[in-house]
């Protein structure tokens, strides 16, 4: 028991420093501080788009595969939208990933303004209503280069996407004046 009251009086007080060091660290962070969060999430955001784009495209490209030239158009529509509704949800969970840790820091205090904030950074729509603590306006900036990176890599796969869908469409045209399709059957 004596043993424990020792070890407890010469933790406590190193605890209760460290609690106050990351507070303090928090409220005015040194600019090392502040980039080096902001990068760690930077990272860890295209990162995880670089995967779910891989994921997206092949998803997209395994299903497009299948169609032949006699697959009616709607299937192929119907796999665009659901591609486009993909790329859309990934950009969402993004955006997540920046806000739940300016929130749980207590950056911005309520979710949906963080959120919100996060939004229209990433968007670099800008103009928000809610703001971060002067001691950490960097933020946002690094969040608008993260949705200007993957905002552009979902434009490519977006350009892949279409550039299959218009060659499958040429294709039909071509085989629909020749009359070499008719027999095809529906996949």
């Amino acid at each position: 028991m004596a043993g424990e009251n020792i070890v407890r009086d010469a933790v406590d007080p190193v605890l209760n420093t460290v609690g106050t060091t990351v507070v303090s660290s928090l409220k005015n962070p040194i600019l090392i501080t502040e980039l080096g969060f902001g990068l760690l999430v930077l990272v860890l955001v295209i990162s995880v788009h670089g995967w779910f784009m891989g994921a997206v495209s092949k998803f997209f490209a395994v299903r497009f595969a299948r169609f032949n030239q006699g697959t009616a158009q709607w299937r192929v529509s119907f796999l665009v939208s659901i591609t486009i509704a993909l790329l859309a949800s990934v950009h969402l969970m993004e955006t997540m990933i920046w806000a739940i840790p300016i929130w749980w820091f207590g950056l911005i205090s309520d979710f949906r303004e963080a959120f919100s904030f996060v939004m229209e950074s990433y968007t670099t729509l800008g103009g928000a209503k809610v703001g971060l603590p002067s001691a950490w306006t960097l933020l946002g900036p690094m969040i608008a280069i993260s949705g200007l990176f993957t905002f552009s890599w979902t434009g490519s796969v977006m350009v892949y996407v279409m550039t299959e869908t218009g060659r499958r469409h040429s294709q039909v045209a071509k085989t629909d004046k020749t009359g070499d399709a008719l027999d095809q059957t529906e996949s």
